[in-house]
């Protein structure tokens, strides 16, 4: 007979060995649910569970005296290093994970750090627009005719269809939010801000205990975010305003009370109005472009980010924008080449 049999009286006319039931047990969660009945019912905790367990191995089996000496004590201690070593390596693998996603995060900061030092830089340089001949020449020219017909006529007071286009879109946006220094927005009960590449959002999560990272809830997929503490409603559960790439995403526990997550754009040319549909919209048109380092952006997406500065500015300084330039010229041109055609009486919208 194979040493630690166990006796008949132990279940009925089921005599096994101990062997063919750890053979039983490689399926791990096949008895967690009896286990955790059993843990509940000791008050004493761990220690009293497994003076239980050596208890019933004592009085129902012979499990002590069945097999050669020592051989008892060689199990319980084979079993108890096997499973230790997998408890250590799966606490290995979850602070490997951790550090590689803070060293992701400390990455993204140095980056934007650099990037904002070069910006300042940069603005700390006088701006200076070189106009072509031509350009300039246009606008001298476009100068002098306002100023003419400013003092000729009361053309100008009649608002045109570029007028009213700009009321009708200035009274869409009026129940709009600002966006805040970062391009994003303040909430009560966070905050977003974003570049055109990617968004930071930072989460208070305003606990009365020190919060460790295994105290976070943060579940990012490609049009949806959850952020929160166990146990505690989520703060932010709703549906993104665009995809994001998940691989690319990431998060850390900033002095154990806000989360700071990072969320890269799948589309790299718009600016996000709201984080989840659920929040206020901002105005997206007073978004500060130069937050972004337009050097990372593709020709296509430069060019246009650079053209809504330019008509940004010379909407600002009441001067046409370059579509209205390019019209006004369009049809400066028509006239110097038709000058047998009197243009006295018309009006260019």
């Amino acid at each position: 007979m194979s040493p630690f049999v166990l006796s008949e009286s132990s279940f009925d006319s089921n005599n096994f060995e101990i062997s063919e039931s750890i053979e039983m047990a490689t399926n791990e969660e096949k008895f967690d649910g009896i286990l955790l009945s059993m843990a509940r019912e000791h008050s004493g905790g761990v220690q009293e569970l497994l003076d239980t367990f050596f208890s019933f191995l004592c009085r129902k089996t012979d499990f002590y005296i069945g097999g050669e000496k020592g051989m008892a004590e060689k199990m319980v201690l084979e079993s108890f290093r096997k499973w230790r070593d997998i408890a250590v390596k799966v606490v290995e693998d979850k602070n490997k994970e951790r550090e590689e996603a803070e060293r992701k995060r400390r990455q993204k900061i140095e980056q934007r750090k650099r990037e904002e030092e070069e910006q300042l830089a940069a603005n700390a340089k006088p701006k200076i627009v070189e106009l072509t001949d031509e350009e300039a020449l246009n606008l001298e020219n476009k100068l002098s005719e306002d100023k003419v017909k400013d003092n000729t006529t009361d053309t100008d007071s009649k608002p045109n269809s570029d007028d009213k286009k700009d009321e009708a879109e200035d009274e869409e946006d009026k129940n709009k939010l600002k966006p805040n220094v970062g391009n994003g927005c303040d909430l009560e009960n966070y905050s977003w801000t974003q570049t055109l590449q990617e968004i930071e959002v930072r989460v208070p999560l305003r606990a009365t205990f020190k919060v460790k990272a295994r105290d976070v809830v943060v579940e990012y997929q490609k049009r949806h975010l959850k952020v929160g503490l166990k146990g505690h409603p989520p703060i932010i559960d709703g549906q993104l305003h665009n995809e994001v790439k998940v691989e690319d995403c990431c998060w850390v526990l900033q002095d154990s009370q806000t989360v700071v997550i990072t969320l890269d754009k799948c589309h790299q040319m718009e600016w996000w109005p709201k984080l989840v549909t659920t929040d206020p919209e901002i105005n997206t048109k007073k978004v500060n472009p130069e937050a972004s380092k337009l050097s990372d952006l593709d020709g296509e997406t430069r060019s246009m980010v650079e053209k809504m500065m330019y008509d940004q500015r010379q909407k600002e300084l009441g001067l046409p924008t370059s579509d209205q330039q390019k019209k006004q010229d369009v049809i400066k041109k028509f006239m110097e080449e038709h000058p047998e055609m009197d243009f006295s009486n018309c009006k260019f919208s």
